[in-house]
């Protein structure tokens, strides 16, 4: 039991760095093992949501337009997770943005995608990989343009 609660108190301790830095990761360790599986559930919960700036509601939005292009995004709930990444990544695969794996992980090989793919559709943006702020506002701008 012990070494699986030091187990435990170390990968909070990684978590804590990924997610806010050494304050985190010296909570983490002070915090009871019941509270830091609660900690790391939910850390884990929103380093799965990955929204690129759109609120609830233009996700959904995106989610809905994935669904009707033909790539299910998984349920329509506002919450741009794995499986809403992974059906824009096979999209994008589809059209010839995208060339790395199908995991539903928002890296820079995505952001290209996106970027390449808001291009199309009349953005100016530099296809570089990084979500900056004038991605997040094309791809606001272009999630909004889309109803259920």
């Amino acid at each position: 039991m012990r070494a699986f609660t030091k187990a435990l108190v170390g990968a909070t301790a990684a978590v804590g760095i990924a997610a806010g830095g050494l304050a985190t990761a010296g909570t983490a360790m002070a915090t009871p093992a019941a509270a830091q599986q609660s900690v790391s559930a939910r850390a884990a919960v929103v380093l799965a949501t990955n929204n690129l700036g759109l609120d609830t509601a233009h996700a959904k939005s995106w989610q809905c337009w994935l669904r009707t292009t033909g790539y299910h995004p998984g349920t329509i709930d506002g919450k741009l997770g794995t499986d809403s990444w992974k059906a824009a990544q096979r999209k994008f695969d589809a059209m010839g943005y995208y060339d790395d794996s199908i995991d539903g992980i928002v890296g820079p090989n995505t952001i290209k995608a996106l970027q390449r793919y808001l291009n199309l559709h009349g953005a100016d943006l530099d296809v570089d990989g990084i979500a900056g702020p004038q991605t997040r506002s094309e791809f606001w701008d272009f999630a909004g343009t889309h109803r259920c």
